[in-house]
């Protein structure tokens, strides 16, 4: 499959602007990500129709807790990945190269296909970054959309503009891995760049998709105090209290196996700033914590969840008893 947002800047080199990192890519050799390829001057996806790794879940586990709770989700990824988090727990996948890994072939029409068949009102794209299988999502979410099934992304928002908006067009609901709050955290530590991610961010709000953001704390390298504090502030000032906000615990793994596991004390403190900053909606993930909704207004138990799952629900048409509006696709 030829991709999308590419130019040709002679000699049969190419330059791809689907992402930030704007590769210029000679005849015969790929991009940073590794699954876009020039071929003779024309771009190709290496990974089009082609996922390493299919799965039903439930949509909590993406994690998405104010969009459609309960729902089952077909979820898909491929190989390959824009950035090289020395932290990343999909690794095998995200930092291999297509060749490297098992895959199935499945056209965007067969994906949702496997989604009805399984009885789910959702697809998503995540495990590895479903930036860099651009085309795909948008076929696949082009064809569920005709027949009823919502689209959903697990993503690192580091995109550019331009595709950015054509995405946003397809996709429903997306959860951005904030991954810190300064520049040197994401060249250090995922070789990429903060600002673009932010854009990104602020972008999807405006757009309307349902917007959800997670933060993985990792000890000693953005658990700093005053660093989450000035991430809660960003996110209250510029896209409001009612974005979902997850804390979730680090384990080692991948290249980062000199640190301790993220405390449950630096979590709550987490927690308690972001309230006191002013996001209504604050949860914790990979450890065992109260991970239920209470409305803002009253404090009532509204949605009930287990490990990954919501397990009661006592929203009526999105709204407490009280009747306060609770924020969300419900």
């Amino acid at each position: 499959m030829e991709c999308m947002f590419y130019e040709i800047i002679g000699s049969n080199r190419v330059k791809c602007n689907l992402c930030p990192r704007h590769c210029i890519i000679p005849d015969g050799k790929r991009g940073n990500c590794r699954v876009r390829e020039n071929r003779a001057g024309k771009l190709y996806s290496l990974v089009y129709g082609k996922p390493c790794s299919v799965a039903i879940d439930p949509i909590e586990k993406k994690p998405l807790y104010h969009f459609m709770p309960g729902s089952r989700v077909y979820s898909l990824g491929t190989a390959g990945c824009n950035l090289h988090c020395n932290f990343c727990q999909n690794w095998t996948t995200s930092q291999a190269k297509p060749e490297e890994v098992e895959t199935i072939s499945l056209s965007p029409k067969e994906a949702v296909d496997e989604a009805e068949k399984n009885g789910c009102n959702l697809i998503a794209y995540t495990y590895n970054e479903p930036i860099v299988f651009y085309e795909y999502v948008i076929d696949c979410a082009k064809e569920a959309k005709k027949r009823g099934i919502r689209n959903i992304m697990v993503s690192n928002g580091f995109i550019n503009p331009e595709p950015l908006k054509e995405l946003c067009r397809h996709i429903d609901a997306i959860n951005i891995d904030l991954k810190g709050f300064t520049e040197n955290f994401y060249k250090e530590y995922t070789t990429a760049s903060l600002e673009p991610v932010l854009e990104t961010i602020k972008t999807i709000k405006k757009k309307g998709l349902w917007l959800e953001l997670t933060n993985l704390i990792i000890p000693g390298a953005n658990d700093d105090i005053n660093e989450i504090r000035n991430m809660c502030r960003w996110i209250k000032e510029n896209i409001g209290g009612d974005t979902p906000l997850h804390f979730s615990a680090f384990r080692p793994c991948y290249k980062l196996n000199d640190r301790q596991a993220t405390s449950k004390d630096i979590l709550n403190k987490a927690k308690n700033i972001a309230i006191e900053t002013g996001l209504k909606y604050v949860y914790l993930g990979n450890v065992d914590a109260d991970n239920n909704t209470y409305c803002p207004e009253c404090g009532k138990l509204l949605i009930k969840r287990g490990w990954f799952e919501a397990v009661e629900n006592n929203l009526e048409k999105g709204k407490c008893d009280c009747g306060f509006k609770i924020d969300g696709i419900w």
